[in-house]
């Protein structure tokens, strides 16, 4: 594939793709298709001081005017949402509608962070002294540090940035070193946005707001040690987290972990089983099974498990797998071919826990010999066993029997992580009890939809082994902030807190 073309569309100079030591592969065909230099300890140690410099002229511009500089960002996306999405496509895999939707994301989270920038409210508080008052100010946090995943290389960390940016905020990022062209093409965009902003509002923001670095684990872990970086920002597994949040403690800085996901739907008797099939094949095989939400489990009454299990195959007998830029493919690639050898061994061992396989296997070998396409897979298992309790980021359903619906949210909680869940159910008193404290003990409980495809308005993350951060909506823009509490005496007096007595005489 030429890429030179969907490369210049995107404003990306050609040299810094075939200059590096990095060789970047289409996970599509296996080709190369670019060669972006790595970062060493001292390109970040400069990094992090432009954004620290750029924070501090940064934060002194009004709320209202940061969130001009993202509007204008979120217009450079919507002018090249094509080349984008095709680029994510290439780089990662995942079919083009879905790389479309997610270069949306982007283009979504920039409209709820303008529309935020007028929106950073404090609170006024009861004072119980007379004459005083007491408030909430939130105030910028301070340089920020974003780790971002492969199958999301973009979505992601605009989340973060959007919301960063208007909250006063720079951000340095460290995109996966599978996909660090689409990061790259981020930068070009938001420098547009950048000589934009100085034109149309009065003068320039500070270059520096963005920097992009480029590397492996070892550059990570500078990252997350530079106590200049007031909010280190990861997305990946669980294994990633934990050896990412002891550190970021030690040093007291702050963290927003959005780890593993294991996600589960229960499908009730009542449920509309046309409807609930067209979400578990979204959900399940959607990405190719390398989202966080990925349907992984399906708890199933068994009053209805035989014709729901019949009606899976027959729809995973029909899906088309193939060259993701193709239109109606819905499976691309794995990500490269540690991915395939961890979904062969899920499968086996899943096998070898009584399970019972159907599909899976590599296929289009002939044609792509370098790349991994794969069959997705149902598994029918005689209960919830180890293998199911591990993220194996691959298209595996593994599906089991209920029959109380306490038995099914209780498999549900019954694994490590808690991103997302979901119910199919036309019972309002089970669909009541799976939202309550009894219920979904996951940070996302839908009903009568799959747990993917979450909006931006809302608060996106989860619990457990997930990581407890939250990002996107909602009041997630508090994790770019640092609160005071002040209180304002405009009295004469001078009344202590509590009733408390302290006379001075002199």
């Amino acid at each position: 594939m030429n890429y030179s073309s969907l490369y210049a569309a995107l404003g990306l100079d050609g040299e810094d793709l075939t200059s590096g030591d990095l060789v970047v592969r289409s996970p599509v065909d296996g080709a190369e298709m670019a060669r972006v230099r790595r970062h060493d300890p001292a390109d970040l140690d400069a990094a992090v001081n432009r954004a620290e410099t750029a924070f501090l002229e940064w934060r002194s511009a009004p709320a209202p005017v940061r969130g001009q500089l993202i509007r204008l960002f979120g217009e450079e996306l919507r002018s090249h949402k094509e080349p984008l999405g095709r680029l994510v496509t290439v780089e990662c895999g995942k079919i083009l509608q879905e790389s479309l939707g997610e270069v949306q994301e982007m283009i979504d989270i920039c409209e709820f962070a303008v529309g935020l920038s007028r929106q950073l409210y404090g609170l006024t508080i009861a004072s119980e002294r007379p004459g005083h008052r007491m408030m909430e100010t939130w105030h910028p946090l301070g340089p920020i540090g974003v780790i971002s995943a492969f199958n999301f290389p973009v979505a992601v960390w605009a989340w973060n940035f959007a919301v960063a940016v208007v909250c006063g905020d720079s951000v340095v990022w460290k995109p996966s070193e599978l996909t660090p062209v689409s990061a790259l093409a981020c930068k070009a965009l938001f420098k547009r946005a950048l000589c934009r902003f100085a034109e149309d509002c009065g003068g320039p923001a500070p270059d520096a707001l963005l920097e992009v670095t480029i590397g492996g684990r070892d550059i990570g872990e500078l990252l997350i040690d530079d106590r200049r970086l007031k909010l280190i920002s990861a997305t990946g597994s669980c294994a990633m987290g934990r050896a990412v949040a002891p550190r970021i403690a030690a040093r007291f800085g702050r963290s927003l972990l959005e780890l593993g996901g294991n996600n589960a739907m229960i499908v009730a008797p009542s449920a509309d089983l046309e409807l609930a099939v067209k979400a578990i094949l979204f959900a399940a095989v959607g990405a190719t099974g390398q989202r966080c939400t990925t349907l992984r489990r399906l708890i199933v009454h068994e009053d209805i498990y035989a014709a729901l299990t019949a009606r899976l195959k027959a729809a995973y007998d029909g899906i088309r797998i193939g060259d993701p830029l193709e239109s109606g493919v819905l499976a691309g690639p794995l990500i490269n071919a540690s991915a395939f050898q961890s979904m062969e061994a899920a499968l086996g061992k899943a096998a070898s826990e009584g399970g019972a396989v159907f599909g899976g296997g590599r296929a289009m070998k002939d044609r792509y010999p370098n790349a991994y396409y794969v069959k997705p897979a149902l598994v029918e298992m005689p209960k919830q066993t180890g293998a199911m309790k591990e993220e194996t980021f691959a298209p595996i359903l593994y599906i089991m029997k209920y029959r109380e619906m306490d038995q099914a949210i209780a498999l549900n909680n019954d694994v490590p992580q808690g991103l997302s869940s979901s119910i199919f159910t036309n019972d309002v008193r089970e669909a009541e009890i799976f939202m309550s404290a009894e219920g979904s003990d996951c940070g996302i409980a839908n009903v009568n939809i799959g747990p993917s495809g979450a909006e931006i308005g809302g608060a996106f993350g989860g619990e457990k082994e997930t990581g407890g951060g939250r990002e996107s909506g909602s009041d997630a823009w508090k994790n770019y902030m640092r609160r005071a509490t002040n209180t304002i005496n405009y009295s004469a007096d001078l009344p202590l807190a509590q009733g408390v007595e302290f006379d001075i005489t002199y």
